[in-house]
């Protein structure tokens, strides 16, 4: 029997990597499969485990306050040293390009364990662009011993850092797993949060949804988009904007000071991942600087303009669902007004056009263990 780690840290990362478990847990017979949750976005991923039910066998808890990048990546370590003592496992799987990825990456190699890399190859080839992220899947990759490359051209990325062709395995990505049947689910799910939104939003509206995080943004590049957002609000009445604001004071201090107390604009706390997926079948629009939402937004046919200066998910761009806008307040506002004003780019933008996969991502995953 083959034991199997599963190791995430934050709320993206959980939905991506619980299909996997559950898939895996289909399987008792061939696989022992445990999960490892070092809780880098504490709330947001208890979120996501209670509404897909997931309890995880080990919790590292390694959040403390004023944590910065060094002290987050040596507790990962130590923490997982005890975790691969005690499980022995023969494959830990790692997702994407987080610091906890990375961090079990190291962990893992040091322990002998098999690394799985899920979400492999994505690249914007910045090392500051996503800052640490784009780091942290390029060190991943160097250590994994098997790839799991959302699209050819994630594995067209691995073969060009000669990556061994027989360990890489394109699967789609396992966002799309969850989302077609949490978006099933949604339909009849019921949550105070969801009425609450129903109370709230005015939905004869063009609703224009807004998700902002990443740190490279920080600063002045939230200003910016907070900036454009305003413009956008007042030039457009008949359109409400929501914004559920990142916990993250660098990002709540400046949306909550520039955008408080405008009518059609409606800041909440961060929503649970049913209620997000229900508000994204809602919305017109979708601004965000988010990997996962240029990932799941086609599934569901919306356009997405991405608040981000570059993007290691070319595909969504090439397949016309995704358009790049930076942080640059002009570039965001008249993106924003082209996709309101005109009707037929908007129809263009907004075909159910997904090169993310078809759902099966977490089956070809345990096809392939499985025959190792």
């Amino acid at each position: 029997m083959k034991k199997n780690l599963i190791v995430f840290g934050t709320r993206p990362e959980a939905i991506k990597m619980i299909p996997l478990v559950k898939k895996f847990k289909e399987y008792p017979e061939l696989f022992s499969t445990k999960v490892c949750v070092t809780a880098q976005h504490r709330e947001m991923l208890d979120q996501v485990l209670d509404f897909f039910d997931i309890l995880p066998d080990y919790d590292l808890d390694i959040m403390r306050p004023d944590q910065d990048l060094y002290l987050l990546t040596s507790t990962i370590i130590e923490k997982m040293k005890y975790v691969l003592h005690d499980f022995k496992p023969d494959y830990v799987f790692i997702h994407g390009d987080t610091t906890t990825t990375m961090a079990a990456a190291i962990s893992a190699f040091y322990s002998g364990a098999k690394v799985c890399h899920v979400e492999a190859g994505l690249r914007t080839n910045n090392k500051l662009s996503p800052f640490p992220e784009e780091m942290n899947r390029q060190i991943a990759g160097r250590i994994a011993d098997y790839h799991f490359a959302p699209t050819i051209q994630s594995k067209n990325n691995l073969l060009k850092e000669n990556i061994v062709p027989e360990t890489i395995l394109v699967t789609g990505n396992t966002v799309i797993d969850a989302l077609l049947e949490s978006s099933i689910r949604v339909e009849n799910y019921s949550s105070i949060e969801i009425e609450n939104l129903k109370q709230k939003i005015n939905f004869d509206h063009k609703i224009i949804l807004v998700t902002g995080h990443r740190r490279e943004n920080h600063g002045q590049g939230f200003i910016n988009i907070c900036n454009a957002l305003k413009e956008i609000a007042f030039k457009y009445p008949e359109v409400q904007i929501v914004y559920p604001v990142h916990l993250n004071p660098k990002v709540k201090n400046i949306v909550y000071e520039t955008l408080s107390g405008i009518d059609n604009v409606l800041l909440i706390s961060p929503l649970s991942y049913p209620a997000f997926v229900w508000l994204m079948k809602k919305c017109y629009i979708l601004l965000t600087d988010s990997g996962g939402v240029q990932e799941e937004a086609p599934s569901l046919g919306k356009p997405v303009l991405v608040m981000r200066n570059t993007t290691e998910r070319h595909e969504s761009v090439e397949a016309g669902t995704v358009t790049l806008v930076g942080n640059s307040r002009e570039k965001i506002v008249y993106e924003t007004k082209r996709l309101i004003e005109d009707e037929d780019l908007y129809k263009k933008t907004s075909k159910k056009n997904n090169p993310y996969g078809d759902g099966k991502a977490s089956q070809r995953i345990v096809d392939f263990i499985a025959q190792l």
